[in-house]
């Protein structure tokens, strides 16, 4: 059985992945080729992956007895791009993240 950090892990793979197609395939799709469909549905999927990213965390943080500010640097990682393949690689690892 998976633990909720392994879910998790792969939640924030699957999130930037969907956050890197929309920023840099759906939206200029939208904007130049005139096709803003590819921006509602992968839009739509970003956002069930963003809300799934955010109960998997609850969920990690209260397995791994993270500390509140972990958690929350954590989260806003999820706000930018490329940042949760580094929160991922860290996990991995298993440094810190403070």
């Amino acid at each position: 059985m998976n633990s909720s950090l392994s879910i998790f892990r792969k939640v924030a793979v699957a999130e930037g992945i969907s956050y890197l197609l929309l920023l840099f395939v759906a939206m200029p799709l939208k904007y130049f080729a005139d096709l803003p469909l590819y921006v509602k549905y992968t839009g739509w999927a970003h956002g069930l992956l963003f809300v799934l990213y955010a109960a998997t965390l609850v969920l990690a943080w209260q397995e791994q007895k993270w500390k509140f500010g972990k958690a929350v640097l954590i989260f806003l990682a999820s706000l930018l791009p490329f940042m949760p393949f580094v929160v991922d690689r860290r996990l991995k690892d298993k440094r810190a993240i403070n």
